[in-house]
């Protein structure tokens, strides 16, 4: 089914007018791959940039939806199109649930594989491709190949952080982490700024996900003050496979611009420092859902920021430099008109092989901004102080990096241009952001 249509990312930006093609055949996506010029796989829409934007777009999606799950081994074969939020309400009535999950459960299987995505474990367990056994590719000829970390290898760390620059994900086989409750202990702890936020997840460096929320508004003393948590699924409980949000709020239309502004997010932030570090470090019992996936209770919560929609900048810093380069960056923000409602603060462990895989061993700050008149050239004063201290950008949230900057980061960029090259796949395999970044 093709539908020509304004297509955009999650950040409402950019938008583009192009073709979007749905099929739930392997034929007829051969057929799509030889009669078009240039294509990109598009999943569901869950990344913020132009990743997956192109004039032409194509969702495939196996009409079978195939879960064949292996409860002796915690091992999954799924279809690429399946949700993770689907994959979570199959598995976790026997026990299991992935091993890396995103900050919500309606990305889809191929594009967590093609972003390698990261969550609040990564410094314990890795991204999602050092959990995956193998996944089935469907390449530029229409061929089909299965890629492992021992066959096409180097096909699969192209595509593990490859954007969808090598192919189509058709499926996955997956191993699961095996869980005894579905409810997590989380331990929550009150900082007073950047310095003690740090101190805990070194403390706490352990404990199996660890995320803090920072007051980008602070400064001073109190500069990047924050709310730390941590925590694991219960060890000893039972398995509730009930939906807990059972009553969603619904944004039906895109807001106002105005609405995010200095003045509302000051009140927010105060209220919610203040609210959750009541008690200073305090311990409750907390349904996954509500961990892993706050941002689900609200359906369309990007028309917050507005018709013009807005940028998630998110960059890593290496653990060394990483407590001096994320303060000049929270003193940048603090002094700007810029201010970033929402900030997440992660930390990294080692990097894996994949050529463009985003982490390194070190911490992430995820920021949104809205879409105002110098906010590119207020982004590209970040990229200079992430740049300087060894850190880069993530191709899953980035809408406007430069390609000399992007470059700087990524030191494997010149074999992932050279095997993608050799191997033909540039010559159908295009993304407005990998024609940007010459990719």
């Amino acid at each position: 089914m093709t539908d020509y249509r304004i297509i955009n990312s999650w950040g409402n930006y950019p938008k583009i007018k192009g073709e979007l093609i749905q099929t739930s055949n392997e034929e007829q996506l051969k057929k799509i791959i030889n009669l078009k010029n240039t294509i990109i796989p598009y999943g569901n829409g869950r990344s913020y940039g132009d990743s997956a934007l192109n004039s032409c777009v194509v969702k495939y999606k196996s009409h079978r939806n195939n879960i064949n799950f292996n409860r002796s081994k915690g091992i999954v074969e799924i279809d690429a199109g399946l949700k993770i939020g689907d994959l979570i309400d199959h598995v976790l009535p026997f026990g299991y649930f992935p091993p890396v999950v995103p900050g919500t459960k309606t990305v889809t299987v191929g594009g967590a594989i093609a972003a390698d995505i990261h969550g609040k474990n990564h410094h314990v367990d890795g991204c999602i491709s050092n959990h995956i056994i193998s996944f089935n590719l469907m390449l530029q000829n229409g061929h089909i190949v299965n890629c492992s970390k021992e066959l096409n290898s180097e096909l699969f760390r192209a595509t593990c952080g490859g954007m969808g620059l090598t192919g189509v994900i058709l499926n996955a086989k997956l191993k699961l982490i095996s869980i005894k409750s579905n409810l997590i202990e989380q331990n929550s702890c009150k900082a007073k700024n950047i310095d003690e936020l740090f101190s805990y997840f070194e403390y706490h460096d352990s404990r199996r996900f660890s995320v803090a929320w920072v007051d980008c508004f602070s400064s001073g003393n109190e500069l990047g003050r924050g709310i730390y948590m941590s925590g694991d699924f219960l060890r000893n409980g039972i398995i509730n496979s009930t939906n807990s949000y059972n009553f969603k709020f619904n944004i039906p239309d895109f807001c106002p611009t105005w609405l995010i502004n200095p003045f509302s997010q000051k009140i927010f932030n105060q209220l919610y420092y203040n609210i959750n570090g009541l008690n200073r470090k305090k311990t409750i019992l907390i349904d996954y859902e509500n961990f892993f996936f706050p941002l689900d209770k609200i359906l369309n919560w990007n028309r917050l920021y507005g018709k013009s929609g807005f940028l998630q900048y998110q960059f890593v810093i290496p653990k060394d430099n990483s407590i001096i380069g994320i303060k000049k960056i929270l003193n940048m923000i603090s002094r700007s008109n810029h201010i970033s409602p929402l900030a997440v603060l992660k930390l990294f462990g080692k990097r894996n092989e994949n050529y463009l895989s985003f982490p390194i061993k070190g911490y992430t700050l995820a920021l949104d901004f809205k879409i105002q008149p110098d906010i590119f050239s207020f982004l590209d004063e970040l990229d200079k102080i992430v740049i300087d201290y060894g850190g880069r950008v993530y191709l899953a949230k980035d809408a406007r990096t430069v390609k000399n900057n992007f470059e700087l980061g990524y030191p494997n960029i010149k074999e992932f241009r050279t095997f993608r090259s050799q191997s033909g796949l540039n010559n159908k395999f295009h993304s407005n952001q990998s024609l940007r970044l010459e990719l």
